[in-house]
């Protein structure tokens, strides 16, 4: 029998939108501020309204269905259509930029830099939502994202903004020789190619598999070596403030190239819109300026 209603509810969409996006239902809880089990619950409840099923449950991830993948894009444009129809409404259409990157990124980078653009365009607000992963795709009503990862998928329009270099960090007098530093706590950020063994394999090392303790984010493996807890692997764009400030050394000379870089995304809509242009371009700008600071004299 056909529901009475036939739109399961927002929240249900919501969820399922979100649980999609990061193949988890732990990711969506993340995002929703929900418990884990209440994804699970709502997904169960809108596969059972749809009567059929949205997702393989594997051992170790989530996999759309053909149903999934069907339903997912028409979901999206629907949450696209009412994000427009909202900002028609109430007027919120210019002036404010919705930015989106890694939370590592927007602590140790873009924040303390703010004041700079804010200085330049005080027209313009910011709103800054930070992930610990970014999405596979650019989130729903983002304008501009600072996307760290290997380079982006066709889908969308990837502009390199940065490439760097890979290190290890320490709290300053931490005692650590080459000699010494397969017996220290090493810690790193979780599935990334910019990785202790990478980084030992580029200056000839034969440390194929040495232990470490991961985190889903840098903000915490750079706070565990600022505490004195070992070393943690870093690159500029996220250390070099600390090390200016004194929190933070490179015990060793050698850096890696990381295949990891910083790309900007735009949306269409950013496209056409002043101060979203005026952002990226403060954003180029600033990434210009602090390559030219680096570059040898």
């Amino acid at each position: 029998m056909q529901p009475q209603n036939p739109l399961p509810p927002l929240g249900w969409l919501r969820t399922f939108e979100a649980a999609a996006r990061h193949l988890s239902f732990t990711g969506a809880a993340r995002d929703l501020n929900m418990t884990q089990s209440a994804v699970s619950q709502q997904i169960k409840s809108l596969e059972s309204y749809l009567g059929r099923p949205l997702f393989h449950r594997r051992p170790r991830a989530l996999e759309l269905t053909e149903a999934g993948i069907t339903y997912l894009p028409v979901v999206r444009e629907a949450f696209r259509t009412l994000i427009r129809g909202t900002r028609a409404v109430t007027g919120d259409t210019a002036g404010a930029v919705r930015v989106q990157s890694n939370l590592t990124f927007a602590v140790h980078w873009l924040a303390p830099r703010l004041p700079r653009f804010r200085a330049a365009h005080p027209e313009v607000l910011l709103n800054v939502s930070t992930e610990l992963w970014e999405p596979r795709e650019m989130a729903e009503g983002t304008d501009v994202e600072i996307r760290f990862s290997l380079r982006p998928s066709d889908t969308v329009r990837a502009e390199l903004l940065r490439t760097d270099h890979f290190y290890p960090v320490c709290a300053p007098g931490y005692p650590v020789t080459m000699e010494t530093l397969a017996d220290q706590p090493l810690h790193d950020c979780s599935n990334l190619l910019a990785n202790w063994a990478a980084w030992a394999e580029d200056q000839g090392l034969n440390w194929p598999n040495p232990p470490v303790t991961y985190a889903t984010t840098y903000t915490v493996t750079l706070a565990i070596a600022e505490a004195g807890g070992g070393l943690a692997l870093a690159h500029d764009t996220i250390a070099r403030r600390l090390i200016e400030q004194g929190r933070l050394v490179a015990p060793f000379a050698h850096r890696a190239p990381m295949p990891e870089a910083y790309y900007l995304i735009l949306s269409p809509q950013a496209e056409r819109a002043p101060a979203c242009m005026a952002f990226a371009d403060w954003l180029r700008s600033e990434v210009r300026a602090e390559a030219e600071e680096r570059a040898p004299r």
